[in-house]
C-alpha cells in the first residue's frame, strides 16, 4: 500500500503521493508533533527526507528503513540526471542518507537493498530505472508491513489474561511501516480478546513513549497506564507486571540488542524480578557483521534534548549533559527474540543464524 492510513484501516506514519506534482514525493506523519497535532509533511528533496530522519519527524528503525528506500527515488526526482549519471547521483543520495541516523540498521540495509537493485538497471533510462526503484521502495515498505503483522502472531502467546505488560519507548505503527514490533504482539493478543494491562514507560528524554505509544494505545483501544521511566521497578515489586517487551534497532549476531536508552535498565529490573524480557524485530533490524553490541554505533544526540522538556528547559542553560540516544542489553538477559520467521530461543549466535538461514 502507498496511501495514507483511512479510518478502519491499520496506521501508517508514512507514504508514498504520487499526486504530488511533478514526480510523487514521500509524505509522513511528524511525529515530533503527537499527540497535540498530528500534521503531515511533504518531502520532495532529499535533504527534506534526510532532516526529516535526523530531526526525528520519522524514526524506529523500520520506518527509517523505508523512508530512505524512499528517500533514494525522492533524490532522483530532484536531481533529474542524465540517463548516463544516474547511478551517480543515485550513489550519492545513498551516502548523504546514510549519514543521517547511525545506529538503526535498517537504514543501511534498505539503502544496500537499493543500490543492489540500482545495480542491475544500469542499461536503464533515468526514468525507466526511477520506476523500477519506486516499486522496489513499495516492496520495502509492504515487505515490512508483512513482516510486522507476522512478529504480532509469532509473540501474541507471551501475553495472557490478567498479565501487566511493561514497553518502553515506541515500537508500534509509527515506528515501522504499519502496525509495529512490539506493539504488533501487543495488538495481535488485544484482537483476539485477552484481557491485561500496559504500562508505557514515558521514555525521557524525548518522551516517545508518553507522546507516541500512549497515543497508539488510545486509539486502539488497549488498557493502559503512562508511568515514569523511573517507577518500572515498582510496578515488577508488586507483581503488576508479568512480562517485559520492547523493539530494537540493531541486534548483533550473538542476541545482544541496541534500544533506547533506558532499555537495558529496564532489562536488569525484569531479570532482577524473574520476569521475561522479549525483544520483537524483524530480520531486517539482525547484523551478521557484528559479533557482539560492543561493535553497534550509539548515536549522542544534542545536549539540549536533555536539558528540556518539550521545549521548556528545566536546568541551567550550560550545563553539561550525556545524552546517547541507545544502550545495548546483553543477550542473557533477552527471554526470547520474537521476529516474523518465529521466536529465538535460546538467545544466542546458533539460534540467530538458524533464524537468518530461514
Amino acid at each position: 500500500m502507498t496511501e495514507p492510513s483511512k479510518p478502519g484501516e491499520p496506521l501508517r506514519p508514512l507514504w508514498w503521493n504520487a499526486d504530488v506534482r511533478p514526480h510523487g514525493a514521500l509524505e509522513m506523519i511528524d511525529q515530533t508533533r503527537l499527540p497535540g497535532e498530528t500534521r503531515t509533511i511533504t518531502c520532495t528533496t532529499l535533504d527534506a527526507v534526510w532532516q526529516a530522519i535526523k530531526r526525528l519527524q520519522v524514526r524506529g528503525a523500520p520506518a527509517i528503513g523505508v523512508a530512505a528506500a524512499y528517500g533514494v527515488v525522492v533524490g532522483l526526482n530532484e536531481f533529474e540526471p542524465t540517463d548516463d549519471v544516474w547511478p551517480d547521483r543515485l550513489r550519492q543520495a545513498c551516502e548523504y542518507l546514510a549519514k543521517s541516523r547511525p545506529t538503526a540498521v535498517n537504514l543501511f540495509w534498505a539503502l544496500d537493498r537499493m543500490r543492489n537493485r540500482a545495480k542491475k538497471l544500469r542499461n536503464l533510462t533515468w526514468l525507466e530505472a526511477r520506476d523500477v526503484l519506486l516499486k522496489e521502495a513499495h516492496a520495502i515498505r509492504d515487505e515490512d508491513a508483512a513482516m510486522c503483522h507476522a512478529i504480532g502472531v509469532t509473540g501474541q502467546h507471551v501475553i495472557q489474561d490478567g498479565y501487566g505488560v511493561i514497553t518502553h519507548c515506541n515500537a508500534g505503527a509509527l515506528a515501522t511501516s504499519e502496525y509495529g514490533t512490539a506493539l504488533a504482539v501487543i495488538y495481535t493478543a488485544h484482537q483476539q480478546g485477552r484481557k491485561f494491562h500496559v504500562f508505557v514507560d514515558e521514555t525521557r528524554p524525548l518522551l516517545q513513549g508518553a507522546r507516541l505509544t500512549a497515543w497508539e494505545l488510545k486509539l486502539a483501544g488497549v488498557d493502559a497506564t503512562l508511568i515514569c521511566d523511573n517507577m518500572a521497578a515498582v510496578i515488577m515489586a508488586q507483581r503488576k507486571a508479568h512480562v517485559v517487551i520492547t523493539g530494537a534497532d540493531r541486534i548483533a549476531v550473538n542476541g545482544d540488542a541496541a534500544n533506547k536508552i533506558g532499555t537495558y535498565g529496564l532489562a536488569v529490573l525484569a531479570a532482577a524480578h524473574n520476569i521475561p524480557f522479549y525483544v520483537a524485530a524483524p530480520s531486517s533490524t539482525f547484523d551478521a557483521t557484528l559479533k557482539n553490541g560492543s561493535a553497534i554505533p550509539i548515536e549522542h544526540r544534542d545536549a539540549d534534548e536533555v536539558r528540556s522538556v518539550l521545549g521548556q528547559r528545566i536546568t541551567l542553560e550550560d550545563m553539561p549533559c550525556y545524552n546517547p540516544a541507545f544502550d545495548v542489553t546483553p543477550a542473557h538477559l533477552i527471554s526470547g527474540i520474537v521476529t516474523e520467521k518465529g521466536m529465538i530461543y535460546p538467545v544466542d549466535e546458533q539460534a540467530i543464524r538458524a533464524m537468518l538461514r530461514k
